[in-house]
């Protein structure tokens, strides 16, 4: 078995400032919960970017600038920018952070899909901000739009700028439309799999689903790609540590999930990756530096990046 890569989304779109008081939104926020996590041995950070004021998902370059300046200065952690951004967003205006800034990594997402966030609505009753339980209450009617074209443009766009990608797969048909666009020749091996479980509108995080998601991609992939889990909400440890003992990567971070253990949230990012970093280890396993990452997964290099 290679070493563990542990990815770290630090943020995200999904959760909002009200749900808890530790989710970075600032700049310097995003920056110090990314080094934090690095430092706890996180090898790849996703990073997304929000508006300092309410929080709001902020996809403009500009609002991605200071904490890129700031990670680069401190760390040689991997970063990994998304191209998610948020499900409201259309595909143009989430590439363009990856596309100006050329990082290593930038995360795609392999299909369209209902993505059902409503349900935290149960959960959370008082919000600071007007768009919070806006955005929640609107994706009862949400279709996270991924179709075949976007999913070439985000790769004619991204694929020049020598980037990789983090394949966000939630669902059995995105590992096929992913192999499609591999026999196309507009991606390369090794591919970095992210499988996804846990979100409404997705697969769920029985085994048998990690199991059944792992075996599809070894049939359609063979020895060209390398593996990793996420676990969405209280899902996270669970699908991490199945994976890692069968030899999987695993992304951890409060963009997935806000919470350490029943009832007790996270106090940062570096918390969760300590928790993922010990249950790894005592698997008998060892985490991969950021420069093992590198070359896992056959990344550029941090010298080539735009920021």
């Amino acid at each position: 078995m290679s070493k563990i890569i542990i990815s770290c989304a630090v943020t995200g779109s999904i959760h909002t400032p009200s749900m808890s008081p530790h989710l970075p939104v600032t700049a310097d926020e995003i920056a110090e919960s990314a080094l934090g996590a690095a430092e706890a041995g996180a090898a790849i950070v996703h990073l997304h970017a929000r508006d300092p004021v309410d929080g709001r998902p902020d996809q403009s370059p500009e609002a991605f600038e200071p904490f890129l300046k700031s990670i680069k200065q401190a760390s040689n952690v991997v970063v990994n920018l998304t191209t998610g951004g948020s499900p409201y967003m259309s595909v143009e205006e989430r590439v363009k952070p990856a596309a100006m800034y050329k990082p290593e990594v930038a995360s795609l997402n392999m299909g369209s899909m209902n993505f059902g966030l409503f349900p935290m609505l149960k959960r959370y009753k008082e919000f600071k901000h007007d768009w919070e339980p806006a955005m929640l209450e609107g994706s009862h009617d949400l279709v996270f739009r991924n179709s075949f074209k976007d999913i070439r443009f985000a790769l004619e766009t991204l694929n020049e700028t020598g980037a990789r990608y983090e394949f966000e797969c939630y669902d059995t048909s995105h590992l096929y439309n992913l192999h499609y666009f591999w026999t196309e020749g507009l991606v390369k091996a090794p591919l970095f799999i992210q499988t996804c479980f846990g979100l409404l509108g997705g697969i769920g995080p029985h085994p048998e689903e990690v199991l059944h998601m792992k075996r599809t991609a070894d049939r359609l992939f063979g020895d060209n790609y390398k593996w990793s889990v996420l676990g969405a909400g209280a899902s996270q440890m669970k699908v991490a540590a199945q994976a890692a003992a069968m030899g999987g990567h695993v992304r951890v971070g409060l963009e997935d999930n806000l919470w350490i253990g029943k009832g007790r949230l996270a106090t940062s990012n570096a918390e969760q990756v300590t928790m993922v970093r010990k249950i790894i280890e005592g698997l008998g396993l060892e985490i991969a530096s950021p420069d093992e990452a590198r070359e896992i997964l056959s990344l550029k290099g941090g010298d080539q990046v735009a920021f």
